[in-house]
């Protein structure tokens, strides 16, 4: 790993500088291209009509594993690297907010270890780093999902940056993102206000009536809504025109689904009070997560192997500062600790609280819980048997999508996490190229879960990726 360092912190470096958008990662996707192109990789670009979608293969034969890796960012929130107290990019307005740029550059890390892997030990194998876009609200996996890309693989591993070090199990929920654009008439609101109809109103209504909706979901279901139009600026003008965005979660497809269309009957029932006409355009989805327990005992093994970062005492004191700005809320959140019992999960928020940054790896067990958030990994994990960990590149309850996540992302604490992420991935694929049998019950446990059906993507086919999306 010493001969890469430079070039991956460089690479890290240069994703966090450009901190593109979804869709948009044109700098970052090429970056990266680069990099692989000459270390010796094979380049397929513009996957399923996605731009900054790609794939870099190395290797020849099978087993082939897929390392997933992401480069996109979060928009509002700027930060300058290194910063204990929030302190925006000059001319900047999108930042790292959740540590996409590690996350992928770490990829491409393990992918170089594991070819050198194969070139020395002249092996049979084929690793692809698998550039996937738009995780962050466009669910670029899915497209890739959708398109077959996935299915040359036999087994698929990623991670994500977090305060902490652990094997994520369990699920993540299915999710869909859709607009619903409003079309009303415009009036003088005091002159003639009875000529008017309100777009606005119409939002209004339909937000009333999914809010009295929530009583009647299921505990794990979450909707939550963004007003991106509210039709003007004067109070004085009916609103001819309003948009809001939805995002539905539950635990998997069919019930998004039915969610789905419950949440558009109540946007059509505002259309009617209103007398305005409402447009449904349908963004974006992603599946639930699969979750994968031969896998997840691999990664495992391969995080107690690898040796924790040791960090300088500046580094360490960077840490303490940003330490200074996390509550006890947010060490009750972090990643790492999803899957824990209540009880443990008290002892190793003690834990944290009482150092700079994790310096341990929270003990594995496989969970069928889950998890009120979403990943668009889940449709890659619908296809082939998938799995994750998280590393700790920050302070342990650092918040995701945080102005304190972006200050940390070019330092050394995290570019230490990086790196040993880089190790378990290619130390877990090295396990799993030397023991073909681990992938064979793998996938025995993958068919055991989804009965054997085939992948079914949550977006209509007629959707294509940001084709409704704002940018």
């Amino acid at each position: 790993m010493e001969k890469y360092q430079e070039i991956l912190s460089k690479l890290n470096s240069e994703i966090w500088d450009y901190s593109e958008l979804k869709f948009n990662e044109i700098n970052s996707s090429n970056a990266i291209k680069s990099l692989l192109l000459e270390q010796e990789f094979e380049i397929k670009s513009n996957l399923a009509d996605m731009e900054t979608a790609f794939s870099a293969s190395y290797g020849e034969g099978s087993p082939v594993i897929g390392i997933l890796g992401e480069f996109d960012a979060l928009s509002g929130l700027s930060q300058e690297a290194g910063a204990s107290t929030p302190t925006p990019r000059k001319g900047i307005k999108n930042g790292h907010g959740c540590g996409h740029s590690l996350l992928g550059t770490a990829a491409v890390g393990a992918c170089l270890l594991l070819k050198d892997y194969l070139k020395s030990n002249n092996k049979k194998g084929k690793i692809i780093f698998i550039g996937c876009p738009a995780e962050e609200g466009g669910s670029g996996k899915a497209y890739l999902a959708r398109a077959g890309v996935f299915n040359e693989l036999d087994v698929a591993l990623t991670w994500h940056p977090a305060g902490g070090n652990a094997v994520l199990t369990g699920s993540f929920q299915a999710n869909c993102q859709v607009y619903f654009r409003f079309k009303g008439i415009s009036s003088h609101a005091a002159g003639a206000p009875h000529l008017g109809r309100s777009a606005l109103d119409a939002i209004e209504l339909m937000n009333v009536g999914v809010n009295y909706m929530r009583e009647h979901m299921e505990p794990t279901d979450r909707i939550h809504y963004a007003v991106t139009d509210t039709g003007g600026i004067s109070p004085n003008v009916v609103q001819s025109h309003a948009e809001v965005i939805y995002l539905i979660r539950s635990t998997d497809s069919e019930k998004v689904k039915k969610l789905y269309e419950r949440v558009c009957k109540i946007a059509k029932g505002a259309a009617m009070m209103t007398e305005t006409e409402v447009e449904i355009i349908f963004d974006k989805a992603c599946s639930n997560v699969i979750s994968n327990e031969i896998l997840e005992k691999v990664l495992y093994d391969s995080m107690k192997k690898i040796p924790l970062p040791i960090y300088s005492e500046q580094a360490l004191e960077f840490a303490n500062e940003i330490k200074k700005t996390i509550s006890d809320n947010d060490l009750n959140s972090d990643m790492s600790l999803l899957f824990v019992s209540p009880t443990r999960k008290k002892q190793l928020v003690n834990e944290y609280k009482k150092i700079p940054m994790a310096n341990f790896v929270v003990e594995y067990s496989h969970q069928e819980t889950f998890i009120p958030g979403s990943s668009d990994v889940g449709d890659c994990s619908h296809v082939i048997p998938t799995a994750q960990f998280v590393g700790a590149c920050f302070v342990p309850g650092t918040p995701a999508h945080s102005w304190q996540m972006v200050s940390q992302g070019k330092e050394e604490i995290a570019i230490k996490g990086m790196l040993y992420a880089s190790k378990v991935l290619a130390d877990a694929s090295i396990k799993l190229i030397e023991n073909p049998e681990l992938i064979k019950l793998a996938k025995k446990e993958f068919i055991q879960i989804t009965d054997g059906k085939g992948y079914s993507c949550p977006i209509p086919p007629e959707i294509k990726p940001n084709m409704n999306a704002k940018k």
